[in-house]
């Protein structure tokens, strides 16, 4: 069924790398109830919605396309539901939920109506190498943030608000050290080529972590094992009766659909090229199993706001499995067990602490950086978008933002260009470029 032979891989092989991208992403099913809950969502519920979501989105994409990626609800979007529509915008919970629903319809949509096929296929060469080193640049600071080799520190605060707020080396303490020591098990078990790796330097920091004070043993006595589920909690009425008006509605609409479109693309362009698991040819033709993964993560959307919770993506640390060895749906499949399971097992997830799972997201950005080497930099042409989507993926927080940045810039330099040296640009990257541009208008006067 998935062609293991193939693709050169085994049952244990995805079986591990199922396993490392578990631990690598399994923070997120911790983090998004804390954040959704806010919203005056029951905490409980968002937790099993999450977990649910995990498991259907990751089956999709691991059936229907025979890739091995994980989805779960995104950590961005799910901040953008909780302190944007909710609490900037004001609309409820389930309002929100609503939009999600939408947004997921929207980008089914235009997935099967082939416009996001004909968008990656608009998308030149360069820039997909540039979207690679971005996406390795932003997983490794990620890595970075969380371990706490870097902090953020800020002059003071001012109505509720931080001032001159600036990335720095942070202070070391034993959650740093232990980040540290992960990060030299990682170099001596590469060096040695030993196989594994990634899953071992998980394993043995935590490990580790349990004598510095930092791995927490679970905690089952305040933990119930019968699953809360709240299901399809939505307000269509509130929604379009309320007064923000269809402005914002339709704004809001827009700004949720272009993130987890473009997050997505960026991460299937970004780690599919560097594994060669998605292969787009030289007339950009993109292949079948890019096509289903597309189609399984925008029903996952669709999923994920029927049992509660935001909008589910494909998530970065994916590479951590396929950096590991896995090849195909079967890693999926693995991980999508291991997310079930964690709804009756809760408290085991919280024992790995992200200091064991950092040294990680920062290797898998050493072995995507290396793309930067086929950008022509002294074509100006590609220097400029390139620059921008490398630099703006980690800076600004986001991948979809580098991609928009960089298709605003390509088409500028083309049109700024002479007659002979325009490239023959698709004219669905202008229609986005329109489309993004009057996003961040509206943003700037909002």
């Amino acid at each position: 069924m998935f062609h293991l032979k193939e693709n050169k891989t085994s049952v244990f092989k995805e079986f591990i790398a199922g396993l490392t991208t578990f631990m690598a992403m399994s923070y997120a099913i911790l983090v998004i109830p804390a954040i959704l809950s806010q919203t005056g969502m029951d905490y409980n519920a968002v937790y099993c919605g999450t977990v649910l979501a995990s498991v259907f989105g990751t089956l999709f994409i691991g059936l229907i396309a025979n890739v091995p990626y994980a989805q779960s609800t995104g950590i961005g979007l799910a901040s953008l539901f909780t302190y944007t529509l909710c609490s900037s915008l004001g609309y409820s919970y389930k309002e929100a939920l609503s939009l999600v629903l939408i947004c997921g319809v929207i980008n089914t949509v235009i997935t099967l109506t082939e416009v996001r096929k004909n968008l990656v296929k608009a998308i030149p060469a360069f820039f997909q190498d540039a979207i690679t080193v971005g996406i390795g640049l932003f997983i490794s600071y990620i890595g970075l943030i969380n371990s706490g080799i870097i902090v953020f520190k800020a002059d003071g605060i001012q109505n509720g608000f931080a001032l001159n707020v600036t990335p720095e080396l942070g202070n070391l303490s034993l959650n740093m050290l232990l980040a540290i020591i992960g990060i030299f098990v990682l170099i001596f078990l590469s060096m040695k080529k030993v196989k594994g790796t990634y899953l071992i330097t998980i394993i043995l920091t935590t490990i580790i972590g349990l004598f510095m004070g930092i791995t927490k043993l679970p905690n089952f006595r305040e933990f119930s094992f019968a699953p809360k589920i709240a299901f399809a909690q939505f307000d269509f009425k509130g929604l379009f009766t309320a007064d923000k008006g269809l402005l914002v509605l339709f704004m809001t609409i827009l700004t949720l659909c272009i993130s987890d479109l473009f997050d997505t693309i960026g991460v299937f362009i970004g780690t599919g090229k560097k594994s060669g698991i998605f292969k787009i040819d030289e007339n950009g033709q993109i292949p079948k199993n890019m096509e289903r993964a597309m189609i399984a993560d925008s029903c996952g959307t669709i999923i994920a706001s029927f049992f509660g919770t935001s909008n589910v993506t494909t998530y970065l640390e994916s590479t951590a499995g396929i950096e590991s060895g896995g090849r195909t749906g079967l890693t999926s499949v693995f991980v999508a067990i291991f997310f079930f399971l964690t709804l009756f097992l809760s408290p085991i997830i919280s024992v790995i602490p992200m200091e064991a799972v950092s040294p990680v997201l920062i290797f898998i950005g050493i072995s995507m950086i290396s793309n930067v080497l086929k950008i022509d930099f002294n074509n100006i042409k590609e220097a400029i978008p390139s620059f921008f989507i490398i630099i703006m993926m980690p800076f600004a927080y986001s991948i979809s933002i580098g991609i928009e940045w960089g298709f605003i810039t390509y088409a500028l330099v083309n049109i700024f260009a002479k007659k002979g040296e325009k490239d023959n640009i698709s004219p669905i990257i202008y229609i986005f470029v329109i489309l993004f541009i009057v996003k961040y208008i509206y943003q700037f006067l909002g």
